[in-house]
């Protein structure tokens, strides 16, 4: 042994005799008997139960409820946590590369726990610093931390949380293949926007199923995992791009990916085609806010095989519903092109002078209705103190037709605001069975939440004029029966005299036959024609029709002073393309479980008796198809150029309240209503308000569209069945007569009687 060496081992042992090197060796052994005995003691459960091979074997996540149109095209879902689960078949190989590169590159050579990849952490993050090197963090030990989630201990917390997840990584090895923890991670790994599982995401922010998704939209999806925040494509387009480029090289430097097609797929703009499941938005919210109420019902009454009640928002159902997606598309666009239209004619016509403005009555008490007034005055606020309060102004979110907007303004300015707005209702059925295919509840169901399909309830106007003259000519009424246009004072009704639109007087010794005032909507006539037939066979016939509301036994129940919800309205009249019975509108035709067995299904609910003759149905249709070709509805011709076999029915209420259209084709009903939320505000004109020009237009542009749509052939140019010679003989009449000389001569202009 040569000096140096000597000199070298005295001076190890000088240092190993160190007092300093003995307490190192010391600490270094406690902490790993510390680490060591933490470790047996999680495992042993003492900080919690760690699940075992048996709870890994059987886990089962939290699924959202899918609901599907009627070729099972996803219309919305309903979740706690946004997932819906895949195969592992489903899942592109590209999209496990840029997983597997840019997660946890040694995925198929660890056994959960990646010891070189803990070192390299070790050595680079706590030796040297460099906060580069990642946190070694596998995706199985990711999966555990997805599946069973962390918990916040008084003392070292996140070791205690590693530890456990990293007996849960090893115990997920035991049970699963690599392809099933790959299934099970992509799964459950949360993504932007409270999304849970690459399904839910590949619908969120790219419209497609994830088996469809392209390389670039892989690598973004998985460039979110690392912060889904911060590289939200939603929000933070550019960021994210950047972070999808990382992914994609990270791809090449595994050999996933050329180095050509590195620089080909990195050059790409980031393009989004994002879908929002949110309730409040997206496609069809009040469809699916009025399916969701119904739901919760059925699932009243179901079990599981278990005998366990099913979650709407966890059981991971498939709900098949009527819906038409493509149409339901088309219905809100024409609704949205035509109401924003309306909306600024509206307010137009007012100017400055609204009643939302200027009616204090009105004002008072839409402020009084406020959950903020009702608490000011439960703490003693003074009307002065409450008042103040109200007018304080704050940023808050706006609807407006020209787009959402953010304004200084106080609760008072907001109700003003609101008040203004009219609103809308529409739904198209299916006449046969009652299928609901299109349904619009309102203009923005953000803003307006209240359902004026389901849950409105408004004075449908003259769309009640085709039952009273179907009950008229059931009970044997001629359709070529004359009727004087001449006013009529009842003097049993506080001399209640009906006029016409626009309060016109019409030549009073012209009479019209039933085909003629049906289609131009003649008030007058109806009465009569009411009066001829009774009151109570006019109600009679209603209730066989499916309206349930009562109805009031006066004259004006001619004029459609009835409130009927526009759900029935719709059923009552699928009855004329329907072999004269009515059909209870639904939405859902069946349900089944997350495996895809079927739990519960429904079928349509169709009256079993004709509400009325085959005979009576034929003249009603042809006396419709009239008020399209000649009547108050020519404007689908003249303005909108519709050619489509159509027949229909205009309404307007007193004080142009509510406007109404009803659109009957051989193989759609649809219905639709405009008016203001608030039944003190109508329309300042009745040539704005009459249902003509404020209803009848989202139907005529709604046509227009499916007009252009090669999918609804079978709809558009469906034609009505060919009425019987009997019909067409007893409706081949003059629509008018004028009263002869004589007639003219003794007859009272202002004729006064009591109703019989």
């Amino acid at each position: 042994m040569n000096t140096s060496q000597s000199r070298f081992k005295t001076s190890i042992k000088k240092i190993l005799k160190s007092k300093w090197i003995k307490w190192l060796v010391i600490l270094i052994a406690a902490i790993l008997l510390f680490l060591f005995g933490l470790y047996i003691s999680i495992y042993a459960g003492f900080f919690g139960k760690v699940p075992t091979i048996d709870d890994i074997s059987s886990i089962k996540q939290e699924q959202a409820t899918q609901l599907l149109d009627k070729d099972e095209k996803l219309i919305g879902k309903y979740y706690i946590y946004d997932r819906q689960p895949v195969k592992f078949e489903d899942l592109p190989k590209h999209l496990i590369e840029a997983l597997v590169a840019t997660e946890d590159s040694r995925f198929y050579e660890h056994d959960g726990i990646d010891n070189i990849s803990l070192m390299r952490v070790f050595v680079k993050n706590l030796i040297l610093q460099d906060k580069s090197a990642g946190g070694g963090s596998t995706i199985t030990l990711q999966l555990a931390k997805n599946l069973y989630g962390r918990k916040n201990y008084a003392f070292f917390s996140m070791l205690i949380n590693k530890f456990k997840e990293s007996i849960v990584a090893q115990r997920i090895e035991e049970v699963y293949s690599k392809d099933e923890i790959l299934t099970l991670y992509l799964n459950t790994v949360p993504f932007s926007d409270n999304t849970y599982g690459i399904e839910s995401a590949s619908l969120k922010f790219f419209n497609k199923s994830v088996k469809d998704i392209s390389i670039n939209e892989a690598a973004t999806l998985v460039g979110t995992l690392k912060a889904n925040t911060y590289y939200n494509p939603r929000v933070h387009l550019d960021r994210s791009r950047d972070r999808r480029n990382v992914v994609l090289f990270q791809m090449k430097n595994y050999g996933y990916l050329s180095e050509d097609s590195l620089a080909y797929y990195s050059d790409q703009a980031l393009e989004l085609d994002y879908r929002s499941f949110n309730h409040d938005v997206g496609l069809a919210p009040y469809f699916r806010a009025e399916v969701k109420k119904q739901l919760e019902s059925i699932l009243d009454t179901l079990e599981t095989p278990g005998g366990e009640k099913y979650d709407l928002y966890k059981d991971g159902l498939i709900v098949h519903t009527t819906l038409d997606y493509k149409m339901q598309e088309l219905a809100e666009m024409a609704m949205q092109e035509h109401m924003s239209k309306l909306q600024a004619a509206f307010e137009s016509s007012y100017g400055k002078f609204g009643p939302w403005e200027t009616n204090r009555k009105l004002l008072e008490s839409e402020i009084n209705k406020l959950p903020q007034v009702k608490a000011y005055k439960e703490k003693g606020l003074t009307d002065q103190q409450i008042k103040d309060s109200l007018s304080i102004k704050r940023p808050t979110d706006l609807f407006t037709w020209q787009g959402d907007t953010i304004k200084n303004i106080s609760i008072l300015d907001s109700l003003k605001h609101y008040l203004k707005f009219l609103n809308t209702g529409m739904l198209s059925i299916e006449p046969t069975t009652g299928a609901v295919r299109a349904y619009v509840g309102g203009v923005d169901y953000r803003y307006f939440k209240y359902d004026h399909v389901s849950q409105s309830e408004r004075q449908v106007g003259s769309t009640f004029k085709p039952f009273v003259y179907t009950a008229a000519v059931d009970d044997g009424l001629d359709p070529c029966t004359y009727f004087s246009l001449s006013k009529v004072t009842y003097t049993d009704y506080d001399d209640w005299a009906p006029s016409n639109s626009g309060d016109s007087e019409e030549d009073p010794y012209i009479n019209y036959t039933l085909e003629k005032a049906l289609s131009n909507s003649v008030n007058t006539i109806s009465v009569k024609v009411l009066e001829e037939v009774g009151i109570e066979k006019v109600i009679e016939q209603v209730e066989k029709l499916g309206i349930t509301k009562e109805m009031p036994e006066e004259p004006s129940l001619a004029l459609g002073v009835a409130e009927i919800n526009l759900k029935e309205l719709t059923g009552a009249y699928a009855s004329y393309l329907n072999k004269s019975k009515s059909v209870t509108p639904y939405y859902i035709t069946k349900i089944e479980d997350k495996a895809g067995n079927v739990i519960a299904t429904f079928k349509p609910e169709i009256a079993e008796k004709q509400a009325f003759s085959d005979y009576t149905r034929q003249v009603l249709l042809e006396m419709m198809k009239s008020t399209v070709n000649k009547g108050t509805a020519t404007r689908l011709r003249n303005t909108y150029g519709l050619t489509n076999d159509i027949a229909g029915k205009t309404g307007t209420t007193q004080n142009n309240k509510d406007g109404w259209f009803v659109g009957l084709t051989p193989n759609l009903v649809t219905i639709t209503w405009v008016g203001n939320d608030n039944h003190s505000i109508g329309f300042k004109s009745t040539g704005m308000g009459q249902g003509a020009n404020s209803a009848l237009p989202i139907f005529a542009k709604f046509y227009q569209k499916l007009n252009k749509d090669n999918d609804y052939k079978s709809i558009t140019r469906a034609k009505f069945e060919k009425p019987s010679n009997k019909v067409l003989e007893d409706l081949d009449c003059e629509p008018t007569k004028r009263d002869g000389f004589i007639k003219r001569l003794f007859k009272k202009k202002d004729k006064k009687k009591k109703f019989n």
